[in-house]
């Protein structure tokens, strides 16, 4: 009963916009009017009578004289306001900066949306090393140490909604193909309270990441720095692990009190 007089407040016409902004991903960065009547299973008066309105608004744009659409830089400010609202940003970002500044490597923030590791805080180290990920990049959650332990939350149950396929994408030969393989690798470590990974999405690149833990002690984020993979000696990895595991602590206590 309740959802049926929820939607009396749903606008239709709106919900259909954002319905299409949602059909741009990184995997289909542009479409035609065409593609998205097709997906959304809308005429296509309606879908080019959207697009010209989020066109004007800033939120999409045409590449050039062509019938394929992208998304525009109203859909970025919007995302940078959001990333610039959260506390867990705005508690981050100086701990951030202090992990930079102490291990000398990039330093970063993340959350999980859905399958996707999501940057929302980058401290850049001196080394060029991963410059190009940027505040807002996405990476596959399950091919990163920082997605598995931001999936370390969920049961097995929960991680075969998340990923029905078989095989999990293959993005190097360190990438786990399987749930089990993936399930082994969460578990892990999350019983090591940090994870170290070596290659798993991007050969050559070393990660260190530590969970961040809200007052319920769920995971809601991770702390990280990158590393190049044949730059560490043992000894150099202790003491790396120890200072992303002391701001991953560091941030979990700020945001605990909130």
């Amino acid at each position: 009963m309740s959802e049926a007089r929820d939607d009396k407040y749903v606008v239709p016409a709106l919900q259909r916009g954002l319905e299409l902004l949602g059909q741009f991903t990184r995997q289909t960065p542009t479409l035609t009017g065409a593609e998205l009547a097709r997906n959304l299973n809308l005429p296509r008066a309606s879908v080019f009578r959207i697009l010209h309105t989020l066109e004007r608004s800033g939120f999409v744009e045409r590449l050039g004289d062509s019938a394929s659409y992208k998304l525009s830089i109203g859909v970025l400010r919007l995302g940078f306001e959001y990333l610039s609202s959260m506390e867990l940003t705005e508690h981050g970002r100086p701990i951030v900066d202090q992990l930079r500044d102490m291990s000398g490597y990039s330093a970063h923030l993340v959350v999980r949306d859905g399958r996707d590791v999501v940057f929302v805080v980058k401290a850049p180290g001196r080394s060029a090393l991963f410059h190009s990920i940027q505040v807002g990049a996405r990476l596959p959650a399950h091919a990163t140490v920082l997605g598995r332990l931001l999936l370390s939350d969920l049961s097995m149950g929960e991680l075969l909604e998340l990923y029905p396929e078989k095989p999990l994408p293959k993005y190097t030969d360190k990438t786990p193909t399987t749930l089990k393989q993936l399930k082994v690798l969460i578990d892990a470590d999350r019983a090591a309270g940090y994870g170290l990974s070596q290659g798993g999405f991007e050969t050559g690149i070393s990660t260190i990441a530590a969970p961040v833990f809200n007052d319920e002690q769920r995971v809601v984020a991770a702390v990280s720095i990158t590393v190049p993979a044949q730059h560490v000696t043992h000894e150099q990895a202790d003491q790396l692990i120890q200072l992303v595991c002391d701001a991953a602590s560091q941030l979990t206590q700020r945001i605990s009190h909130l």
